[in-house]
């Protein structure tokens, strides 16, 4: 791992710094109170509460909630792929998702692609793209599969 990552995954782990980050950057993971449980270079996982913020009419997490966190989960694997390696651009091409269980407790969303992610990154030449599909999956704390959200990353590496 290189500097750069080491200093993006100092910053993402620490709760103030990631609390201010968002804050600048996506307040809705505030609003939500979305927590980066773990992240290193082969998974990341973050964590959603149940709470009225969270919730929708139905008494379960609001499924733009959830999503949230499956694309923080993933977007912050690319992220941590990416740093220190320069410029990309980095875009969610395609998303879906898969409901299975009712969310009305804390979801924990995990992606454990990060070596393929990096790989990917890797390899990629200076002008030259392309597209991974992460899976990110939400399981409650009794190991239940709620959901399952399939996002696509374009990535382009600049000059």
């Amino acid at each position: 791992m290189n500097e750069e990552a080491k200093k993006y995954l100092k910053r993402m782990t620490n709760p103030f710094i990631f609390w201010w980050a968002m804050f600048f950057k996506l307040p809705s993971a505030i609003f939500w109170k979305l927590r980066i449980k773990s992240l290193d270079l082969k998974s990341c996982t973050v964590t959603i509460p149940y709470f009225w913020r969270s919730q929708n009419p139905f008494k379960s997490i609001y499924f733009a909630a959830m999503a949230g966190a499956a694309e923080l989960s993933t977007g912050a694997l690319c992220q941590l792929a990416m740093a220190g390696k320069g410029k990309f651009s980095m875009l969610v091409v395609d998303f879906r998702a898969e409901y299975f269980k009712k969310a009305n407790q804390k979801i924990s969303f995990s992606c454990s692609q990060g070596e393929e992610v990096c790989q990917l990154i890797d390899n990629l030449e200076i002008g030259g793209s392309d597209k991974i599909t992460t899976v990110s999956t939400g399981i409650s704390p009794n190991g239940e599969i709620v959901a399952k959200f399939y996002v696509t990353w374009s990535f382009k590496r600049k000059a």
